[in-house]
């Protein structure tokens, strides 16, 4: 509300507020999945898969935001809804990653068996996040560079960036507590033989 108009892209500059902090939780929320998964499997965390299978479909909301943002962004801009331009195309790839993982949680009926499936593909999904980030920087691309990484110069003014930087940690917020959410619901469901959930849910 309180930042001023951009002086080429005029008030269209504004979804930077939704698409920015959607893109960067969209990465943070995979490397979270991955993380989560890679403690699954090499000590057998039964909770860290819970934790993973509870993100994904956070992770792949973020993403899809972030698509669809960029698409409407876009239009004015490069006057395309969508190009296949580098960044665009590792973060669908991103989104796919997500879908390919919840797809593969679903798959099984072992619970052992399918986080097991669903945490290699997270993990090998990594290799995917620096090609992202990276993605302006290695190849000549209509994505804009980096803006807010930037900290000793970035490249906006601290009117528009502050706000920015406010809905980046709100949306990391938003991921905290829906995460907290699902992975309670992710444990009911997977205890729901035990005595303490039926006592909890009478």
């Amino acid at each position: 509300m309180f930042a001023p108009t951009d002086y080429q892209q005029g008030d269209s500059f504004r979804i930077i507020y939704l698409h920015v902090p959607a893109a960067m939780l969209s990465m943070g929320a995979y490397l979270s999945m991955a993380i989560a998964a890679f403690i699954g499997l090499v000590w057998q965390v039964k909770m860290s898969d819970m934790a993973a299978a509870a993100m994904a479909p956070i992770g792949a909301v973020f993403t899809f935001i972030a698509l669809l943002t960029g698409a409407i962004w876009g239009k004015p801009m490069w006057g395309a809804w969508w190009v296949w331009d580098a960044r665009l195309t590792s973060e669908l790839i991103l989104l796919f990653l997500y879908l390919g993982v919840i797809a593969l949680h679903s798959a099984f009926d072992d619970q052992k068996t399918a986080a097991k499936a669903a945490g290699i593909l997270a993990i090998v999904g990594v290799i995917n996040l620096p090609i992202i980030h990276y993605s302006v920087e290695w190849w000549n691309t209509l994505h804009q560079g980096a803006t807010i990484s930037k900290f000793e110069k970035p490249s906006m003014d601290s009117s528009m960036l502050w706000p920015l930087l406010i809905n980046v940690i709100g949306f990391g917020c938003f991921f905290g507590a829906v995460t907290l959410v699902r992975l309670r619901n992710e444990i009911i469901a997977r205890e729901s033989h035990r005595p303490w959930v039926r006592n909890l849910v009478k």
